[in-house]
């Protein structure tokens, strides 16, 4: 079985966007000289991994439930082959 992991291309040309921000949080990030766009960047690909890993789940539910049944039935096929 494959899973698919949540990719994208990284390489992807940069896009400008206009966006709103706290005007103190503006004022201490810049102070910090912090990289605002990599910082964004950065969280917007932890916020869509963990949305596409919550989607794969909601997708696989019921096929995740039926192993879990299965296992909890018959075991896994190594169970009289484990010495621990």
């Amino acid at each position: 079985m494959t899973i698919k992991e949540f990719k994208y291309e990284e390489t992807a040309r940069r896009k400008r966007v206009n966006l709103t921000v706290n005007e103190d949080l503006l004022a201490s990030a810049r102070q910090y000289k912090l990289n605002l766009s990599r910082i964004l960047e950065d969280s917007l690909i932890s916020e869509l991994k963990a949305r596409w890993q919550n989607d794969w789940l909601d997708e696989n539910k019921s096929a995740i439930s039926a192993y879990n049944r299965r296992i909890a039935k018959h075991g896994v096929f190594s169970d009289g082959l484990r010495r621990f």
